[in-house]
């Protein structure tokens, strides 16, 4: 086994024990832990079980191994798993040459037992995969062999010559090409089965995300802005104790919940008036913000797609139970099961999904206004009340398609797009970067906005900024082409002459790479509604209008019930 592959492993193995509160099982493929563990050669899979009294002496000898068998030098360590470095999204010969690395990420998200297993099945698979290669290459190479016997024979008399090597030859070559057909038919088995399993798997994190259970240990980055400021400025009493945005949007006879639950169900709502106003100038107000001042092109999109739309940003097939599947009866997406879209990154995303971009084209920046359909599977009692948490929602999507490179700093520029709408809007809130139990399947890196809510005293999530590397671009095959560097292109118009006179053979354009992709809300427009309902509500049950939205009311500055 390669020197950094060893040491690779027992780092994995090593850190993932000494972190653990609990037992649990770290399991290395044939081509993994298996040189490092155990003496023997025959071993093909080595599995430990750490308890908590054993882990710390586990992971010491592990690392002990690992120096003693190589000089390379030790990978970085970060957050208590290994370092991702230079790896791009798993595929499936990232998953088997990395399989340590993948489990160390796995277990940093604490993804389930299922997934873990999904990725040793993975390299497994793969070792297979390379042997029926193998193996058909091998009888394809059979069959090429006795066929060009056959026809030499032919050539030299033929049957009444050579009638018993003939039919051997065409046995031997016969033979071979079923072979060949039944190696390739498994292979078509596996790779089907390896396409299942890598849908399962998330995305590597960079190496700036935390380690973390869940939302609660996020890390702050930053804080804008002080609760206080908006009622000083609008003179709230000191006594004055802040209502909820529904309780806000009754006095303004503009919340209809409980027509809107009447007709659709349950997390369903219905405005009207001043509340209606106020939502249909925030999302003005943000696409205007985002498309004439922040340089993205707006864009129109479907609110129903296929399957394979949301396979490619990898909303499917995990997260189905979220979504709202239409009738086949009713309509198909090209044949497909058709979706409502829970966000419109899918179709904005989607929009170049199958193509080859130039560099120079990119960044590709877009902005739309949809609404969101979310069955929130999961959230069953959580959030009930108000606009938190809603089955049907209006989001303004931010979404860039950049090159490698320049990959975080349009990541940074997005979310900055994002902060400065609340800045204008002057909404307190804090700035978090996800744990790796908290953030997104898709995602490496990720920050989450959350905006001040005065009725509560607590920061609620209000965009959530995610860039997920070519995680995205690999499932839907959308690629770019590396610009020429200037000295190349410089050599190609003043290559030499070969012999006869005759121009070389010019060199090969860039081979295209994966794209990365970014997207963030910019923002979600329901639940900025809700922060400006509380932040600028007044004792006497009125809204104070922010300033940057009155142009949108024709001047009004305050909201009153009619």
């Amino acid at each position: 086994m390669p020197q950094n592959r060893k040491m690779t492993v027992a780092l994995a193995a090593a850190a993932l024990a000494a972190r653990t509160a609990s037992s649990f099982q770290i399991a290395a493929g044939r081509r993994g832990a298996a040189a490092v563990l155990s003496s023997s050669s025959s071993a093909s899979r080595a599995v430990l079980r750490p308890s908590l009294s054993s882990s710390r002496v586990v992971a010491s000898r592990l690392m002990s191994a690992a120096a003693a068998d190589t000089d390379t030098e030790t990978p970085a360590l970060v957050h208590g798993r290994v370092s991702r470095g230079a790896l791009a999204s798993p595929d499936a010969r990232t998953v088997t040459d990395n399989l340590p690395l993948i489990l160390s990420h796995l277990r940093s998200r604490r993804a389930s037992d299922e997934t873990v297993s999904a990725a040793e099945r993975i390299a497994s698979l793969n070792d297979d995969r390379v042997s029926l290669i193998q193996a058909r290459d091998r009888a394809l190479g059979v069959r090429k062999e006795q066929s060009a016997a056959v026809g030499k024979l032919m050539r030299d008399g033929g049957e009444e010559k050579h009638g018993e090597a003939l039919a051997e030859a065409k046995r031997l070559s016969g033979e071979a090409a079923d072979e060949a057909a039944s190696v390739e038919e498994k292979l078509a088995e596996i790779e089907e089965t390896v396409g299942g399993l890598l849908a399962s798997i998330p995305n590597l994190l960079d190496d700036r995300v935390p380690d973390g259970n869940d939302d609660g240990e996020n890390e702050e980055v930053d804080r804008w802005g002080d609760p206080s400021d908006l009622p000083r400025e609008l003179g709230w009493p000191d006594d004055f104790e802040a209502k909820w945005h529904d309780d806000v949007a009754s006095g303004l006879d503009g919340w209809k919940a409980e027509n809107a639950v009447a007709m659709s169900g349950a997390r369903f709502v219905a405005l009207s008036g001043p509340a209606a106003k106020l939502e249909r100038a925030l999302s003005s107000y943000m696409l205007d913000q985002h498309s004439n001042v922040n340089g993205y092109t707006e864009a129109s999109v479907p609110y129903v797609v296929g399957r394979t739309a949301l396979e490619g940003t990898s909303q499917l097939p995990k997260f189905e139970d979220d979504l709202f599947r239409i009738a086949k009866e009713s309509h198909t997406c090209n044949g497909e099961d058709a979706f409502l879209i829970p966000t419109a990154e899918v179709p904005l995303t989607n929009l170049h999904a199958g193509q080859i971009l130039e560099e120079s084209d990119l960044p590709l920046s877009y902005v739309a206004l949809t609404p969101c359909f979310r069955a929130e599977a999961g959230s069953y009692g959580r959030d009930t009340r108000g606009l938190i948490r809603t089955h049907q929602f209006h989001k303004v999507e931010l979404v860039k398609i950049s090159s490698a490179d320049a990959s975080d700093d349009e990541h940074e520029l997005l979310t900055g797009h994002a902060e400065g709408i609340l800045k204008d809007l002057k909404l307190p809130y804090r700035k978090v970067r996800l744990c790796s139990g908290d953030i997104g399947f898709s995602a490496r890196h990720c920050y989450d906005l959350e905006v001040y809510l005065p009725s509560t005293g607590e920061y609620r999530e209000i965009s959530s900024c995610s860039n997920t590397g070519d995680f995205q671009a690999r499932r839907m095959a959308l690629r770019y082409r590396p610009a020429e560097k200037a000295e190349e292109a410089g050599d190609k118009a003043e290559a030499p002459k070969g012999k006869g006179g005759k121009k070389k053979k010019k060199a090969k354009k860039p081979k295209p790479q994966l794209c990365h992709t970014i997207n963030g809300s910019g923002l979600a427009v329901g639940r900025t509604l809700l922060a400006v309902l509380e932040n600028y509500q007044m004792p006497d049950g009125s809204v104070v209008v922010p300033e940057v939205l009155r142009p949108y009311l024709g001047g009004l500055e305050v909201l009153k019930k009619a």
